[in-house]
């Protein structure tokens, strides 16, 4: 697929997710995507998702929601650099009893008073002209030790439509595997999503900050 062509710019996309705003989080349940993210983060019960997490380029917030479902208890930073969508994810997480922080920049303008513990980015690098240093961005954002629950976009069929509209990128796992490499993560597991949309558009992968 089109791994090479040009990310919108990053002005012209805050402007398009802002215009896609109000029926978003709505969309993104219909199309099971809230379901994927809680099936990936409670694939292992055993799995702790930190008590002061970031959730990059967060949307309307259902990466977040599913952290809050499966641990309700810590903090959470959404960073999105759409005001429409930061504000609706917040008012997601208030009504799941978490008081969510909001930060409306781009991951590289950000500037964090303190590090991490558990970082969540879905569909993210996809947007990123330089996807390797957006993850190192987020190295440098997390402490020794922090999980990262990251999920991209993956070659289908499906993400050639989606393109049209939002001309992002898709990436093979192996390709992912080594821009993780690079940026001091370590890779430790993949999760296939099982069913509907989220089965042909994404690839869920965990990896460990070192």
């Amino acid at each position: 697929m089109r791994n090479q062509s040009q990310p919108i710019t990053s002005e012209r996309l805050g402007q398009k997710y802002d215009a896609a705003a109000p029926g978003w989080a709505d969309k993104m349940r219909l199309l099971g995507y809230f379901d994927a993210y809680l099936g990936f983060l409670s694939a292992d019960p055993v799995v702790h998702h930190g008590q002061n997490a970031l959730d990059v380029g967060c949307g309307t917030g259902a990466f977040a929601e599913a952290r809050a479902v499966v641990q309700p208890n810590g903090s959470v930073t959404l960073l999105e650099p759409s005001e429409k969508m930061l504000h609706q994810a917040k008012s997601a997480l208030a009504r799941r009893g978490v008081d969510a922080v909001i930060e409306q920049s781009r991951l590289e303008d950000f500037s964090a008073g303190f590090p991490y513990d558990c970082i969540l980015a879905a569909h993210v690098l996809e947007h990123c002209p330089k996807p390797v240093d957006a993850l190192r961005r987020m190295r440098e954002l997390a402490t020794p030790g922090t999980d990262l629950w990251l999920v991209v976009s993956k070659p289908h069929w499906c993400n050639a439509i989606i393109w049209f509209q939002w001309r992002h990128r898709t990436y093979r796992p192996e390709v992912v595997a080594d821009m993780l490499a690079r940026s001091g993560w370590d890779l430790r597991t993949e999760h296939s999503f099982p069913t509907g949309p989220p089965s042909r558009t994404s690839r869920g992968y965990k990896a460990v900050a070192i």
